[in-house]
């Protein structure tokens, strides 16, 4: 699960590392860390699938829209956590290379919802399919079971870091 190892791996769980810090969560930082460094640099490739202009940070836009049909504009900077000028910035560039569109909110009629277009939707489809099979073949030696307490535990984390 983690890249290259320091040592601190046959320390005791129960012991405290420098600085008081428990061991346990110098853990969690250091593979952390690493799945961070893993998921921006397949989160830019993965973009690059979609469209070759795509810019790395706008994967993440395009996959909520994927699960979420149409969302305004401030729910989805709410969600990435960047300002409303950035996510105008990003669905512009979405809007120009055909991936998303807009259209009046008819609650609002001063809100905007966005959406996949069709082509959007082919694309972040065909590079989605091509990442769950790469999990599926990376993570075939582990039980189902391991996988959804993974996928469990990840998602009680994010939860946890929104607060």
């Amino acid at each position: 699960m983690h890249e290259g190892g320091n040592g601190d791996e046959h320390r005791h769980p129960s012991q405290t590392a420098p600085g008081g810090a428990d061991h346990e969560y110098l853990s969690l930082e250091r593979e952390l860390t690493v799945l961070l460094r893993r998921a921006r640099a397949s989160q830019g490739e993965m973009a690059r699938e979609v469209h070759p202009d795509l810019e790395s940070a706008a994967y993440g836009l395009l996959v909520r829209l994927d699960e979420h049909d149409r969302l305004r504009a401030t729910e989805l900077a709410a969600y990435i956590g960047v300002g409303k000028a950035t996510m105008s910035r990003q669905l512009r560039a979405l809007e120009d290379l055909g991936l998303v569109a807009r259209e009046p909110d008819p609650a609002d009629g001063r809100a905007w919802l966005v959406h996949l277009t069709e082509e959007g939707h082919r694309r972040v489809t065909k590079v989605r399919d091509a990442r769950r099979a790469r999990y599926v073949s990376q993570l075939a030696h582990w039980d189902r079971r391991e996988v959804a307490e993974l996928a469990r535990l990840l998602g009680e984390l994010n939860r946890g870091m929104e607060k």
